[in-house]
């Protein structure tokens, strides 16, 4: 731990520098960007820094671990320019992101429960594929509903070759049958194409519906970090005014 040397109260950049592993040029990088409060200069110009810019200096490191450095440039260097709403109105950001995410994912995994519990289409596709009326009757909507899919890009048929009609392999009669099963369940076009996207990287609705699980999971321990990087900021605030309420 590197302290202010006795009876100075002032630390060099080289000191701050060691006790985040960064160099004396980050440092100053980060007084220039309001990651760290504004410096006094000695007479000869050298910056002077204090006690006050390695706990800043903490702070921004606990914060960049939940919201990343971007958003921490931006909390930091309002709140060093004394605009207390504009810090709070970027962290608060912060958390409405992880919020709308969090509400993605559970209406993704809501949709996959629906597509693993549903049985699969079971009209047996011929070599060269089900043509669109087929595949219209089978998932029950008009071969116009299809085509609207398909612009889309939903479902993907191929052409036939020669008379160039669409036809369905089996992958696209499935991927007709869960457009058509959540478009019933009022789910948006834009949850639906994600879930296709992942069912046509993974290939399995199931380990699709683990991975939205453990991608869920993850949400968690990042809400968690900014939790803690929240915290160390209002530590911060009040270090900073006292008569904030503790």
């Amino acid at each position: 731990m590197v302290t202010a040397r006795k009876g100075s109260g002032r630390l060099r950049a080289v000191d701050l520098a060691a006790t985040a592993g960064i160099s004396v040029q980050q440092v100053r990088n980060y007084v220039d960007l309001g990651v760290l409060p504004p410096v006094e200069r000695t007479p000869a110009g050298y910056r002077i820094f204090t006690a006050d810019h390695l706990r800043a200096l903490a702070v921004a490191r606990r914060m960049a671990e939940g919201h990343g450095w971007a958003r921490t440039r931006e909390i930091m260097a309002a709140v060093h320019r004394g605009d207390l709403a504009a810090a709070l109105a970027a962290l608060d950001g912060g958390h409405a992101e992880l919020d709308r995410e969090r509400a993605d994912i559970r209406r993704v995994l809501g949709a996959f429960e629906t597509v693993v519990t549903s049985p699969p289409a079971t009209l047996p596709a011929p070599r060269r594929g089900v043509r669109i009326g087929a595949v219209a009757d089978l998932v029950g909507v008009r071969t116009s509903q299809l085509r609207l899919w398909e612009q889309r890009g939903l479902v993907r048929p191929a052409r036939e070759r020669g008379t160039g009609y669409r036809v369905y392999d089996q992958a696209e009669l499935r991927a007709a049958q869960v457009v058509a099963l959540l478009r019933r369940g009022a789910y948006p076009f834009d949850i639906i194409a994600a879930v296709l996207d992942e069912m046509r990287t993974t290939g399995s609705a199931q380990r699709v519906h683990a991975e939205l699980a453990r991608r869920e999971q993850e949400l968690h321990r990042r809400s968690l970090r900014r939790l803690r990087a929240s915290a160390a900021l209002y530590d911060y605030l009040r270090h900073r005014d006292p008569t904030l309420p503790a």
